[in-house]
């Protein structure tokens, strides 16, 4: 079976996911990490890609960014790889990538759909170090990460904000919303509402935004 393309809609947040290969960390140092985070930066600047979350775990990198065309998420992502890698690999004396194959995305639902991204993502990890929970919480921003517009809507103050958004990291997501947002990368499909994935399909995109039903489909008269 033909594998479908990637699934990008411009102006719209995506849930994105590298792994890494099995047996390799790809962040063994704390410079390594802050290398990778200004090549996010870079990379986020020179192709038009807004960065709102990221968490740089041991086997995984996800991220929370916003394209501005369909090319830009793929082309960010391959400019990251390449400088970092390459660097990767000098610095450990090493050969070849770092990740097991294509990168993953989901598009996300504004609103409460793009919250429960953030929190996805920000929550990836107990260590804060590791992700952008502990800049949006009050620790310094170290990267001018985007906030979407549902952060900014928790308060009116920066405290205010910072406080909302640490009572909702301190309340995991529902085993539903990470068991959806799981199956929506995997496929590369919608996370969001029937609503939200109803008005795709009236706008023609280019492929379809959801999974088909199981079984057969039903007789026409």
């Amino acid at each position: 079976m033909a594998r479908l393309a990637r699934l990008v809609l411009p102006g719209v947040a995506h849930i994105v996911s590298l792994r890494a290969l099995k047996g390799v960390d790809p962040f063994p140092a704390d410079a390594d990490r802050a290398h990778f985070l200004a090549l996010m930066q870079q990379a986020g600047a020179a192709t038009s890609v807004h960065v709102h979350a990221h968490a740089l775990l041991p086997d995984e990198v996800r991220v929370l960014a916003t394209p501005t065309d369909a090319p830009a998420l793929s082309s960010w992502v391959q400019t990251i790889g390449r400088h970092y890698v390459s660097a990767y690999n000098r610095q450990y004396g090493r050969s070849g990538t770092l990740w097991a194959g294509r990168f993953r995305c989901a598009p996300v639902e504004p609103g409460e759909w793009r919250l429960r991204a953030l929190r996805f993502v920000d929550a990836a990890n107990a260590d804060p170090a590791f992700t952008s929970a502990g800049q949006r919480c009050g620790g310094p921003r170290v990267l001018p990460w985007v906030d979407p517009p549902e952060y900014w809507a928790l308060g009116n103050t920066p405290f205010e904000r910072e406080s909302a958004f640490e009572r909702l990291l301190a309340e995991p997501l529902t085993a539903d919303e990470v068991d959806k947002i799981q199956r929506c990368l995997s496929g590369g499909w919608v996370c969001g509402s029937s609503g939200f994935t109803a008005e795709l399909r009236v706008a023609s995109i280019a492929r379809r935004a959801e999974p088909r039903r199981r079984g057969r489909p039903p007789k026409t008269a």
